[in-house]
């Protein structure tokens, strides 16, 4: 896994894996063509999703291995490193991967979206697993696509191609959120660890050692990827997690702003903030009282 490969260009990809180019953005690539081959890191300059059809090995993504079952997908957007740990074995590579380049998309329904598909940012060990009936609607969405590269360029393809990888990843949203409604088990009490680990911060000195949290720190320490960690937070709750911090944040503040040896400023400082203002600002705007006017109310 030392040695990197890197593919810039969808048909660098294509010909790695012995897929013929049909259009210079976008390949439904059928991995069961490609030669048997190691595990290796990989670069990518372009979206890609993998459907993996066969267990070959730990998927490796920055410093996260992840035990690649069958029937999983996984995304990466472009400029992202993985590669598959096959620990010195020869494996043949089975299932697809749908590449397109970002060239593909601009100017699109898509283009303006791509940002909303949060699961581009998911760690490998996010990946998602798919039941039979949604394998086979991925696997329409594929066909559907390779049938427009089959045809050839026309006025329509462009259209019908980037429709369709909209559709395939409106799709995998539904699915990610059934997957966080099943698996439960995997997840089950990340909502109760993040309110454990604000409680434990907001009681220490982190706040005026370092400053407010932030959601990368609290994903970090609850072992997840920001995106995934604010998506399921977004899911419970219905807030962003962003506004779960702040909420927070403002409970504490309450309970500070009642202890009548503190002013206000004191208050600011231990809440992480390094200038008062700023506190106040935030106070009002959330509770809609300065922090003086709501320790004289109550």
């Amino acid at each position: 896994m030392d040695d990197m490969r890197r593919f810039n260009t969808i048909s660098e990809y294509n010909a790695f894996n012995k897929n013929e180019t049909k259009h210079p953005l976008v390949s439904v690539v059928d991995l069961s063509k490609a030669d048997p081959r190691q595990g290796s890191r990989m670069y990518f300059g372009f979206y890609i999703a993998f459907l993996k059809d066969v267990k070959c090995g730990d998927l490796v993504y920055g410093r996260d291995t992840y035990d690649y079952q069958e029937g999983t997908l996984v995304f990466m957007a472009p400029g992202q490193v993985a590669g598959v740990n096959s620990n010195g074995e020869t494996y043949q590579p089975k299932g697809y991967a749908l590449a397109f380049h970002p060239d593909l998309i601009h100017g699109t329904s898509l283009g303006r979206r791509i940002q909303e598909y949060t699961f581009f940012g998911y760690q490998s060990s996010e990946a998602l697993h798919l039941s039979g009936r949604e394998r086979n609607i991925v696997l329409d969405c594929f066909s559907k696509i390779d049938y427009e590269l089959e045809r050839g360029v026309d006025k329509h393809s462009k259209r019908l191609i980037v429709s369709n990888i909209e559709l395939f990843l409106d799709y995998s949203v539904r699915f990610y959120e059934r997957q966080f409604i099943t698996r439960d088990h995997v997840y089950q009490g990340v909502l109760e660890k993040f309110e454990n680990l604000l409680n434990d911060y907001f009681a220490s000195d982190r706040p005026q050692d370092v400053g407010l949290p932030s959601v990368a720190y609290c994903a970090e320490q609850l072992h997840l990827s920001p995106n995934y960690f604010g998506d399921l937070i977004k899911k419970d709750t219905g807030k962003t997690a962003q506004e779960y911090i702040q909420a927070k944040l403002i409970d504490v503040a309450k309970e500070k702003i009642f202890d009548g040896s503190k002013t206000i400023n004191q208050v600011a400082y231990e809440l992480g903030f390094k200038y008062p203002q700023h506190f106040v600002r935030v106070f009002k705007k959330r509770v809609g009282h300065t922090p003086n006017e709501y320790r004289s109310m109550n």
